[in-house]
Order: C-alpha cells, then sequence, then structure tokens
C-alpha cells in the first residue's frame, strides 16, 4: 500500500481539534441508538466492516468527532470522521504508511495532540522492529510532523495503547521487563506530564499487574478506575478485558474479569469510555462494540468484595 494520498498532506486537511457545537441527540455517536446493558456493534456498515479488523476508538469531548483504528489486512491505519452542520463525514484515512503503519489513536487532554503507535524509524525513513509511542500536535489548523514521546515512554521494546488522566498522566503498556522465566510479557505504567515533559515511566502494583499479559489500558480521567486487556488462567478467552476501582487510600482493587457480558472465547481489547461517562467501547471479534456503563456499578460491587 502506497502513502495514503500524501500522509502530510492528509493532516494539514484535518480540522482543528477544538471544535466545538451543540450537538443533537440524535446525531451524536454518529447518530448510532445508544445501547442498554448489552454491547451492540458500533455503527455496522460504516465504521464497524465485515471485511476489516476496526480497533482502537476515540471520540473528542464534544462527541463531534470520531477516530479509529483499522487493520486492512495490508497495513495499519488511522480513519476519522466529523460532525460537520449536523452530519457526519464520510470516514476518511489520514494516517497511513505502506511500511510502518499507525494505530491505536488517542487524544490527549487539552485535544491539541493526537497520540497514537507506530514502527515508524526517528528520521521517518524506515520501520523498526518494535512500536514508539509518537503523536502529531496541533498548529493552528495544520498538524506538526511526528513526534516522538520520548525516551522516558519508549524503550528498544515495544510500547503500545495510551490513554491519559485529567491532569496529564499517560498511561500505557509495555513489555520491557520481557523476560524468559515470565509466561507473558506486558506491563502497565504511568507517566506524569510535568514542565512539558513526560517523566520516568512508573510500574503499576501487583492488584493490576501480574506474571501475565496486561496491556491495552483505558484510564478514567479522574483515576477511578482502570480498564484494561489481559490473559490469565481465569480468562475466557484469548485476551479479556478486566477492570479495578480505587480505594479511599488511593491503591487498586484487585482487578477483576468483567465477566461473559463483555468478554467470549475471542479476544476483547482496545477500551474507551467516552467523556459523558454513559458508554463504553471496545473492540471483540475484529469490530468495535459499545454498552451503557451501568454495567460498571455491579462490576465495582463485585471488585470491592474481593
Amino acid at each position: 500500500m502506497r502513502l495514503s494520498i500524501n500522509y502530510f498532506f492528509c493532516l494539514l486537511l484535518i480540522p482543528a481539534l477544538g471544535y466545538s457545537q451543540q450537538v443533537r441527540k440524535d446525531l451524536a455517536y454518529l447518530g448510532q441508538n445508544p445501547p442498554s446493558e448489552t454491547p451492540e456493534v458500533f455503527a455496522p456498515n460504516l465504521i464497524s466492516l465485515a471485511t476489516e479488523y476496526e480497533f482502537g476508538s476515540v471520540f473528542n469531548a464534544d462527541g463531534t468527532e470520531f477516530y479509529y483504528g483499522v487493520d486492512t489486512g495490508n497495513n495499519t491505519e488511522i480513519r476519522y470522521t466529523k460532525l460537520v452542520k449536523n452530519k457526519w463525514s464520510t470516514p476518511k484515512t489520514i494516517l497511513s504508511h505502506h511500511k510502518y503503519g499507525f494505530n491505536d489513536p488517542f487524544l490527549s487532554p487539552d485535544e491539541n495532540r493526537l497520540y497514537f503507535i507506530s514502527r515508524r524509524s526517528l528520521d521517518g525513513k524506515s520501520a523498526k522492529q518494535e512500536y514508539d509511542i509518537w503523536y502529531v500536535e496541533k498548529q493552528g489548523n495544520n498538524w506538526s510532523k511526528p513526534i516522538n514521546a520520548g525516551s522516558n515512554i519508549n524503550t528498544k521494546n515495544d510500547e503500545y495503547y495510551i490513554s491519559f488522566t485529567e491532569n496529564g498522566t499517560m498511561y500505557f503498556s509495555s513489555n520491557k521487563r520481557n523476560e524468559a522465566n515470565r509466561k507473558q510479557s506486558f506491563d502497565i505504567y504511568s507517566s506524569e506530564f510535568k514542565n512539558g515533559k513526560f517523566q520516568k515511566a512508573v510500574l503499576l502494583s501487583d492488584a493490576i499487574n501480574t506474571e501475565y499479559y496486561e496491556a491495552d489500558v483505558f484510564i478514567d480521567p479522574a483515576e477511578n478506575y482502570i480498564i484494561f486487556c489481559a490473559r490469565r488462567p481465569d480468562g475466557l478467552g484469548r485476551g479479556d478485558l478486566y477492570v479495578s476501582f480505587k480505594n479511599t487510600d488511593e491503591t487498586w482493587t484487585k482487578s477483576i474479569n468483567m465477566g461473559d457480558t463483555i468478554n467470549t472465547k475471542g479476544h476483547e481489547l482496545c477500551p474507551f469510555v467516552t467523556k459523558d461517562g454513559n458508554y463504553f467501547f471496545y473492540t471483540s471479534n475484529q469490530d468495535i462494540y459499545w454498552v451503557s456503563t451501568i454495567i460498571f456499578e455491579e462490576l465495582k460491587k463485585k471488585s470491592q468484595q474481593n
């Protein structure tokens, strides 16, 4: 696959992230009927297509812009749609490269940066073996060239799937502790953002991280809960979503499986909760699903009983 319609040209055409408007209820979330406590495929035949693998979705705070990752079978790329004059635009590819690909999009808290992961080399001329975390920065109505998130985040191993607290602390996963005696290799880390720079990443506690695989982390902006993908003996499939809630002493409850309402025999990953707190998005069976966050109430009770 060639560079998608000239990669940087596409970036320059993306409207500014700060766009704000009053969203009519019938137009919110791409005009889809909101789900109840039973997960549903999100925007079938528009976003979730039978011929592709969609993952890593995020709405802006206003709910007027939607970014998501796609594996076309030949490449991984990031697509975008926007609500303009009471109509959602046709989804278009905004980040694509035939050598190193892009995926796992996520907006910074101020929405001035779009973060993602890529195997892009620092000079952009070749692909690496491992993933790094990158971002493009809003410059008026344009975007910067890709910027690497830096050595306090990225290592010689894989780093991927990004989310943020309200104050800009980044949560992400890495396999930099990869050791032969560990059953899996990814763990979840956090990195504070101070003075315009990410600080040295900190490994989360054993309430979250175990000897098994933990990755694809979504942190509630207020840090009341954390959701992530794990592969553990109590799992229902190839990868399940787990949740942990914040205790009053600022520690995390022992993470629990989100159960068969969410998890299947397949692979569940890429969690995201909308800024209004109403809907939980995730990927399952190679499509994007969404469900009401009402399901979190019972999960919190169950977590506190452990």
